[in-house]
């Protein structure tokens, strides 16, 4: 069943989120979508599968609805992707240098999927899991068991991740988590956006877009993507505290954007691990959409798509490089392996707790 041709096929778990059947999958069973809309006529669609962010449809300054999204039609083709389209990424969001982290005198060796490192989680993670779905409150709450050892990880963990929509068009993200025993937990959504609409029908890319993002520093990498040291934006092609176009400084002369083919960094939010606070502002001028992105994590990750060429995307559409960005919260990549680990260990007894509001207008 592709995405486009869906239709109902189950009944309403509330009269603000609706679920569809959208497919079978061999080992999994049935795969539902569940879809949350607000009373201007935006609609956000999610998945069980990894509990996976599938769509987003929101009106331009005209009032033409569209999907400001990448993915992809079916759950097979979720599976059998490498891409992280929409998905929750667990239990650790980003790298992990050479898979491996010392925990309270134990050395433990991960999943290696993204050569030495470990890549969101491993080739097993929480994008590929079917998760337990229920509405609360007008909500969509998800819930998953990642056991002892998945991905080479101590401990069980019991996740929860929330989707609420709201009328100003708010869409806000809580993930929860507890451990039976410590373990580092870093989760986020990684979604692609490309504010035109309908993945890429008006713009193939988003250097169009402008993006401001409030902070001070970041992390410069290594060839493999691992953090090396924080660095100040001041001064710069990092700098974003004022807002630019992305394309103009995708093109500048900069090492680090030759490493990584465009933006893959994470930046060093102001304020720390504090109270919700703006953390990016995306703006297309083509059809007036911005996106405002808040957050009570340390950091943010901007990726411009550097890695996406010839990928089959929803309704025929082939996805190239910088055809889409992700502003992906949570701890600093490898920060398990930083002087602060300790801040990234779920203990006992203690509970994870982050929030992302990513909230949609015009001007």
């Amino acid at each position: 069943m592709n995405f486009a041709d869906m239709h109902s096929t189950d009944t309403s778990l509330s009269s603000s989120v609706q679920a569809e059947h959208w497919g079978t999958l061999p080992g999994l069973g049935d795969i539902r979508l569940f879809t949350l809309r607000n009373a201007h006529g935006m609609r956000a669609a999610i998945s069980d599968l990894g509990a996976t962010l599938v769509s987003w449809h929101a009106p331009d300054r005209a009032g033409r609805v569209a999907d400001v999204l990448l993915g992809h039609d079916t759950p097979a083709d979720y599976l059998a992707s490498r891409w992280f389209f929409g998905s929750t990424i667990g239990r650790w969001a980003n790298r992990i240098a050479q898979a491996r982290f010392t925990l309270d005198g134990v050395v433990y060796q991960l999943d290696r999927n993204d050569g030495d490192n470990l890549l969101h989680g491993g080739s097993s993670g929480f994008h590929k899991a079917l998760w337990q779905a229920r509405e609360v409150d007008g909500a969509l709450v998800l819930s998953h068991e990642s056991p002892e050892g998945d991905a080479g990880f101590p401990g069980a963990v019991t996740a929860t991740v929330r989707y609420a929509l709201d009328d100003d068009g708010a869409l806000t993200i809580d993930y929860d988590a507890t451990a039976d025993a410590p373990t580092p937990v870093s989760l986020t959504n990684h979604a692609y956006f490309n504010l035109s609409g309908d993945a890429l029908a008006e713009a193939p890319e988003i250097r169009g877009h402008v993006i401001s993002i409030d902070a001070d520093a970041f992390f410069a990498v290594d060839a493999t993507m691992i953090p090396i040291e924080r660095r100040d934006v001041a001064g710069s092609v990092f700098d974003f505290r004022t807002g630019a176009p992305i394309g103009a400084r995708l093109d500048w002369p900069d090492a680090q954007l030759a490493r990584a083919g465009g933006f893959d960094h994470c930046y060093v939010l102001r304020d720390g691990a504090a109270a919700l606070r703006t953390a990016a502002t995306l703006y297309d001028p083509a059809s007036g959409r911005e996106l405002t992105v808040s957050t009570d994590a340390k950091g943010m990750q901007f990726y411009t798509g550097n890695f996406l060429a010839g990928v089959n995307g929803r309704n025929g559409k082939t996805y190239g490089k910088h055809a889409a960005l992700c502003l992906e919260t949570g701890a600093f990549p490898n920060q398990v392996n930083m002087p602060d680990a300790d801040e990234v260990v779920l203990r006992p007894g203690a509970r994870y707790r982050h929030t992302t509001v990513y909230r949609l207008g015009v001007r």
